[in-house]
C-alpha cells in the first residue's frame, strides 16, 4: 500500500512543539479555492489576539501564478476572509478562514463562484432556502490505488460494503472516524457519516445549512478531509468515476427545500420546482460539475443508481432518477427533494446557485440571467 513519506515522520517529535504555549497569537490559516475549481490551497499567518468576529480578520494577498489563476508578470491575489472556523488540527484559540479570491482589479477570479452565489443567496432570504449534501469519496494510495485493494486486482463485487463493518468490508474507517470529529471540532455542520457501495469509498453529509452557509461548510469539510488524508499519507479522490467498469461512481447528491415545502402542503412547491428543473436539464448538468458536464458523463450512465445524463427524470423513492422524492415527503406531501446529478468534485456554489436561479427566480433557458 503506497502512503506518503511525510506521514511516516514522528507525530511523538511534532507534539513536542506542539504543545509549546503560544503566547497571545493566534495561527490562523487562510484558505481559498485554486484556478482548477476543485484544488485547495492554504497559508498561514499570525494574528495579535483571537479574532472574534471576521471583520477583525485583515485581507491578504497570494502568487495567482503559482495557483493557476493569474500570469507571472501580474500575478497578485486578494484574499478575502469570508468564513471563520477552529483550527482542529493547532486547536483553539486558531482559527481556520475559507477566503473570497480577487483579481488584481478587485473582481472575482474566474474560479471564485462563491460572490455571485452570496448575491442570489441574498435575493431569496425570505423563502429560507435550506442545503444538505451528501459527499461521496474515494481513499486511494498515493499511487492512486484505491485503498485496501489487491495491488494487482480487484476485491470482491460489490454487496458487502455498503454501511460494512469488519476488515474485510470497511476500508480506511480511521480516516473517515479523523474527519467526522475535526468537523465538529471545526463547527462544520457535518450531520452523518456511512462506507458506500465501492469498498474504499465512504459519504459523509453536511446540513441542513441555509443559504450560502452549505457552499462554505463543504469547502471546509473537504479541505479537512485532505489534511486528515494528508497526516494518514492517503489521498481523498473526488473523481465522479475513480474506477471504471462495474463500480460505483461518487456524487454530491443535494437535497434541498424553502420554507414553503417544509410547511403543510409543501408537496405542492415540490412538484412546481421539479417542473421548472424538467424544463432546464442542460444548464444543471453544466453547473454540476467542474468541467461543464465532461466529468459526470462518466458517472451518469443511468447504472450504478444514476439517471441517464442525457435525460430528465423524477419519481419517489427512485435512486435512479434525476430527481427523488423521499417515500416519507411523498406521505407527509411536505418536505423537501434530492437531486441526485451533482458529481463528488462539484462546485456546492455552483450547485446550489442554479437550484435558487431555477426553482426560486423561475428563470428558464440555457443561461443564467444578470441581475443589477
Amino acid at each position: 500500500m503506497a502512503t506518503s513519506a511525510s506521514s511516516k515522520l514522528s507525530k511523538a517529535v511534532k507534539q513536542q512543539y506542539m504543545d509549546l504555549p503560544q503566547g497571545d497569537n493566534v495561527q490562523a490559516m487562510y484558505i481559498w479555492i485554486d484556478g482548477t475549481g476543485e484544488g485547495l490551497r492554504c497559508k498561514t499567518r499570525t494574528l495579535d489576539s483571537e479574532p472574534k468576529t471576521i471583520e477583525e480578520l485583515p485581507e491578504w494577498n497570494f502568487d495567482g501564478s503559482s495557483t493557476y489563476q493569474s500570469e507571472g508578470s501580474n500575478s497578485d491575489m486578494y484574499l478575502i476572509p469570508q468564513a471563520m472556523f477552529r483550527d482542529p488540527f493547532r486547536k483553539d484559540p486558531n482559527k481556520l478562514v475559507l477566503c473570497d479570491v480577487l483579481k488584481y482589479n478587485r473582481k472575482p477570479a474566474e474560479t471564485n463562484l462563491r460572490q455571485m452565489c452570496k448575491k442570489i443567496m441574498d435575493m431569496v432570504q425570505n423563502r429560507h432556502p435550506w442545503f444538505g449534501m451528501e459527499q461521496e469519496y474515494t481513499i486511494l494510495g498515493t499511487d492512486g490505488h484505491p485503498f485496501g485493494w489487491p495491488s494487482n486486482g480487484f476485491p470482491g463485487p460489490q454487496g458487502p460494503y455498503y454501511c460494512g463493518v469488519g476488515a474485510d468490508k470497511a476500508y480506511g474507517r480511521d480516516v473517515v472516524e479523523a474527519h467526522y470529529r475535526a468537523c465538529l471540532y471545526a463547527g462544520v455542520k457535518i450531520c452523518g457519516t456511512n462506507a458506500e457501495v465501492m469498498p474504499a469509498q465512504w459519504e459523509f453529509q453536511v446540513g441542513p445549512c441555509e443559504g450560502i452557509d452549505m457552499g462554505d461548510h463543504l469547502w471546509i469539510a473537504r479541505f479537512l478531509l485532505h489534511r486528515v488524508c494528508e497526516d494518514f499519507g492517503v489521498v481523498a479522490s473526488f473523481d465522479p468515476k475513480p474506477i471504471p467498469g462495474n463500480w460505483n461512481g461518487a456524487g454530491c447528491h443535494t437535497n434541498f427545500s424553502t420554507k414553503e415545502m417544509r410547511e403543510e402542503g409543501g408537496l405542492k412547491h415540490i412538484e412546481e420546482a421539479i417542473e421548472r428543473l424538467a424544463k432546464r436539464h442542460q444548464y444543471h448538468i453544466r453547473a454540476y460539475d467542474p468541467k461543464g458536464g465532461l466529468d459526470n458523463a462518466r458517472r451518469l450512465t443511468g447504472h450504478h443508481e444514476t439517471s441517464n445524463i442525457n435525460e430528465f427524470s423524477a419519481g419517489v423513492a427512485n435512486r435512479g432518477a434525476s430527481i427523488r422524492i423521499p417515500r416519507s415527503v411523498g406521505q407527509e406531501m411536505k418536505g423537501y427533494f434530492e437531486d441526485r446529478r451533482p458529481s463528488a468534485n462539484c462546485d456546492p456554489y455552483a450547485v446550489t446557485e442554479a437550484l435558487i436561479r431555477t426553482c426560486l427566480l423561475s428563470e428558464e433557458g440555457e443561461e443564467p440571467m444578470t441581475y443589477k
